[in-house]
């Protein structure tokens, strides 16, 4: 699997680095309990379920899930989108490398090859990246040791999803992304930091899918725990 490294502009790397500087050099406080100088402490990392699940989208998509969407998992991922809590990408990471490892073990009952698998990141939108400076899944992918490619782009700017059900969620992202050219002809497994309903998901596998590539499910660092619907 290749990376493809996203290029930033010389201001937007002195921002990155001086906030990763702040980072080593005042105290944090654990997302999940509030106890200074970790990021997440040792109470708040063993509360985090560590057995990866399977849930199926729209026709037989499969979705891998490192954990389920709540507790200190979900206030460790509001803190690396919302509170520029970069310093918590360590600790979520083994969460997404779990789920990674079981798509890979299940893959080739499903798919028959896994051989040029690659994957891919779906496109944050331009203000949200402008607010943040990076990209939150980015950030968790390379801190579990894996690499992706960036095979989307955003041509339309969806309203708020929510409060949206399914089918409107759906309604509203249809036509929001596009694949790149270099798409055609290759095999790729969707990453993301959380399902809800999956019209996200399933928009990036339609947009690839027009693109003339294929692919083979998804894996997030967590899953809302009411869609989660098997685990074995």
């Amino acid at each position: 699997m290749a990376l493809s490294d996203s290029r930033s502009t010389f201001p937007q790397a002195v921002s990155r680095a001086i906030r990763e500087a702040i980072g080593v050099l005042l105290p944090v406080d654990c997302v999940g309990c509030g106890e200074t100088d970790a990021s997440l402490c040792e109470d708040c990392s063993a509360s985090v379920p560590d057995a990866p699940a399977v849930r199926t989208l729209g026709n037989g998509f499969p979705v891998w899930a490192g954990s389920s969407y709540d507790g200190v998992v979900r206030r460790a991922l509001l803190a690396l989108k919302n509170e520029q809590r970069t310093d918590v990408a360590p600790a979520l990471a083994p969460l997404l490398h779990a789920a990674f490892e079981r798509a890979l073990a299940d893959l080739p009952m499903r798919s028959g090859t896994i051989a040029d698998l690659q994957l891919a990141t779906i496109p944050s939108s331009r203000s949200a990246y402008r607010r943040r400076g990076y990209r939150p899944v980015d950030r968790v992918v390379v801190k579990a040791g894996l690499k992706a490619q960036h095979p989307l782009a955003l041509i339309r700017q969806p309203d708020d999803q929510i409060g949206l059900g399914l089918t409107a969620r759906q309604g509203n992202l249809v036509g929001s992304l596009r694949a790149r050219n270099w798409a055609r002809g290759r095999t790729f497994l969707l990453v993301d930091d959380v399902v809800t309903t999956g019209a996200t998901l399933l928009e990036a596998r339609r947009a690839l899918a027009e693109g003339g590539a294929e692919v083979v499910g998804a894996v997030v660092i967590a899953a809302t725990p009411r869609r989660i619907i098997a685990s074995t």
